[in-house]
């Protein structure tokens, strides 16, 4: 890709088995067609990967 996405007004989520006291965690941002942004959650103001939407979706398949 060679932009990245204005994030400053993203929805970010996090993991359904992330725990509630701010563990090892990434966020993600479903806003954007074609691409996936991710983010630290312990460091929200920091910057963000974008990933484009196909090579997410092979990392988290090949994680089941």
């Amino acid at each position: 890709m060679n932009h990245s996405p204005e994030l400053s007004t993203a929805r970010w989520r996090s993991s359904s088995y992330s725990n509630s006291n701010g563990g090892e965690c990434i966020e993600i941002s479903d806003d954007f067609p074609g691409v996936v942004p991710v983010r630290d959650s312990k460091n929200a103001a920091g910057p963000a990967i974008v990933v484009e939407a196909s090579a997410w979706g092979a990392f988290v398949s090949s994680l089941k």
